[in-house]
């Protein structure tokens, strides 16, 4: 029997993971920004993309993947767009600055696109499409990875990322509508998240090496081959296809990083240079409706989507976003849970950078 969770209060694991990045060399500040940015995805339930990559980040530090006390800098600033390099830092940083970017941008033009070059993995892309909200903008974030796990359509190699898409818009009464989606069938860190808990994870996410769909995660996890939103061509696979395609060439052509599987054709494995790419957009619906009457007809559309009628076995249907602030709700309150797996590495990475252990 797989041993039971321990609870952590978000605010210790916010000051853990301070402490933890500030060791690897992250300025205090940075190091806020990006803490906060993981717990807010440990809070509403993500726990693929918060505390999970910890581990990850300091593998990638310590080979010397990801510069902690990278400074991002603005390379092109121009009207209603902008250019930013991460510098090969992580990329909550330059995230959060480039979004912030867009945002402005957004409230002097209508609308702000913002790309970055030069980055690494930056933690969940609802973060940076949500910032917009309390603008009472509509925000987009899209991101790549140089390490391909989509299988294309009709093929039987990795070519793609996860590439996830968030959108965020704003409501009235009601929640906002939050969408983050990876535009493989799952993100690659849920199913790590299931080998830590030793389950089994669904039909239709992975196949092996074979090319057959798989149910282990450590069969998953060795393979690295996901199958795209759809699953299979005759189910719709070939739409998740284009739609990864898609953020690649928004992630990734566009500003200059990294795209599809350019990172196994070039010399960047040697140079030790990942080169993930994002982008960031802003929308202000005041430019063209009143704001209050775009509001008053999201409330509306919400609210007709929740009222459909339950199918048989299900109790209600539910609107993107609901379940990740229902969890940010209950984990708030009752605190974040870690798995002995996560918890077991967490401390090796304390051990290693001498923080004291989370507890």
């Amino acid at each position: 029997m797989a041993e039971a969770s321990t609870s952590i209060r978000h605010e210790r694991l916010h000051a853990f993971i301070v402490e933890c990045l500030v060791a690897m060399t992250m300025a205090r500040r940075a190091a806020e920004t990006t803490a906060g940015l993981m717990v807010r995805t440990d809070l509403r339930g993500v726990e693929s993309h918060g505390i999970d990559m910890l581990p990850r980040y300091w593998e990638l530090w310590r080979d010397g993947v990801i510069a902690m006390d990278a400074e991002p800098l603005v390379l092109r600033d121009d009207g209603a767009t902008a250019l930013l390099d991460g510098r090969k830092g992580l990329g909550h940083p330059v995230s959060a600055r480039a979004m912030q970017l867009a945002i402005d941008k957004a409230r002097t033009f209508g609308i702000g696109i913002a790309a970055v070059k030069h980055s690494n993995h930056f933690g969940a892309a609802a973060n940076y499409s949500m910032m917009a909200l309390a603008h009472d903008l509509i925000g987009v974030a899209t991101t790549n990875t140089p390490y391909v796990a989509m299988v294309p359509t009709f093929g039987r190699a990795a070519k793609l990322g996860t590439n996830p898409i968030s959108f965020a818009a704003p409501a009235g009464d009601e929640p906002p509508f939050v969408l983050d989606m990876a535009t493989t069938t799952v993100a690659f860190g849920k199913i790590r998240v299931a080998s830590r808990w030793e389950k089994p994870i669904p039909e239709g996410w992975a196949v092996d090496e074979r090319g057959i769909s798989t149910t282990d995660p450590f069969v998953a996890l060795k393979a690295r081959l996901l199958t795209p939103v759809g699953g299979s061509r005759e189910t719709g696979g070939h739409k998740g296809y284009g739609l990864a395609v898609m953020v690649d060439i928004l992630s990734g052509v566009l500003g200059g990083a990294v795209y599809g599987d350019l990172y196994y054709r070039s010399d960047m494995p040697e140079r030790k240079l990942g080169n993930v790419g994002h982008c960031f957009a802003a929308i202000d619906p005041a430019r063209f409706r009143e704001i209050d009457e775009f509001k008053r007809d999201m409330d509306d559309m919400i609210r007709s989507l929740k009222a459909t009628p339950p199918a048989e076995g299900q109790t209600r249907v539910l609107v993107a976003g609901e379940p990740e602030a229902a969890a940010e709700q209950t984990r708030r309150a009752n605190g974040i849970p870690i798995s002995p797996g996560l918890a077991a590495q967490i401390a090796r990475v304390a051990d290693d950078l001498g923080v004291p252990h989370l507890r």
